[in-house]
């Protein structure tokens, strides 16, 4: 699983075990449902173009990541805009951040002392997109 910033041609490697939470829970159709002034049922359905959120989240027992890493999509996350390719069991995503729902988060396994924190400290991470 990779994440690729095109415009840098950077490309981080994501943790392979972190899990695709919402894959179900979306769906591409909307549907508005309304009565006429003669009480009849009015419905009408259309494809969503964009919009499906992919939140990909790890956990204490199964999905790591180095404190390093965090940083890095911390700051990706914290420009304004940035368009990203999230490669996902072999199908490439155009994403951005989802700021609305956070769109990182980053829980350190082990806590440390101020001032003991390392690049290397291992993380749990959470991150949140929309597909373009």
């Amino acid at each position: 699983m990779t994440l690729t910033h095109p415009a840098s041609a950077i490309t981080l490697t994501l943790p392979d075990a972190l899990s695709w939470a919402d894959e179900y829970t979306w769906s591409p159709v909307e549907q508005t449902k309304t009565y006429t002034t003669t009480g009849a049922l009015l419905i009408e359905e259309g494809v969503k173009q964009a919009g499906r959120p992919i939140t990909l989240e790890g956990s204490e027992d199964r999905t790591w990541c180095t404190r390093a890493l965090v940083d890095q999509l911390h700051a990706w996350a914290n420009t304004p805009g940035m368009v990203l390719v999230l490669t996902l069991r072999g199908v490439a995503h155009q994403v951005t951040w989802d700021h609305e729902r956070g769109a990182l988060q980053g829980l350190p396994v082990l806590f440390y002392a101020d001032g003991s924190i390392a690049s290397d400290d291992w993380y749990v991470p959470t991150l949140r997109f929309i597909q373009l």
